[in-house]
């Protein structure tokens, strides 16, 4: 069994508006994190229905990375809505795990883009490549706190 930790949350209350971090989030299934510009209620309608749209989240090592290559991106740059330690997320893929009090279901990897670039720093999209983190979709909903356990089911 995989275990990590939550090491930060960041949520952002519209698209392309900077992340601001939380100590705890409402994770609702098939809606994802309560405030933050993905929740299913702000997104268009065209994408409400795609899986992976509920949670994002993104390896604090993947981020060290970056910085070991020279592009410095604090942890809520990453866009990531929840940055975690100590657990290979790219493994969570088709697989079952629990963040915190809600259980999620590992959909693909979230690989850098553009946008994501234009949003940050030249180089983030090279630097992120299969490190970008994951999508995932919330099955069962409940508080995912900073310091909680994320362990596969």
């Amino acid at each position: 069994m995989s275990a990590g930790r939550v090491e930060g949350i960041y949520l952002a209350p519209e698209s392309g508006a900077p992340t601001a971090p939380v100590k705890e989030v409402q994770a609702i299934a098939g809606q994802g994190l309560a405030g933050d510009r993905k929740f299913r209620d702000r997104v268009l309608a065209s994408k409400q229905d795609e899986p992976g749209r509920d949670l994002t989240l993104i390896e604090a090592e993947a981020i060290e990375g970056l910085a070991e290559a020279g592009i410095e991106l604090g942890p809520g740059e990453a866009r990531r809505q929840v940055v975690t330690r100590g657990i290979g997320l790219n493994d969570l893929v088709d697989r079952r795990f629990a963040v915190g009090e809600s259980e999620c279901v590992g959909i693909e990897l979230c690989e850098p883009c553009s946008h994501l670039e234009g949003l940050t720093r030249p180089g983030v999209m090279r630097g992120l490549v299969h490190r970008g983190g994951l999508r995932a979709d919330i099955l069962v909903g409940g508080t995912i706190r900073v310091g909680d356990e994320i362990r596969t089911l």
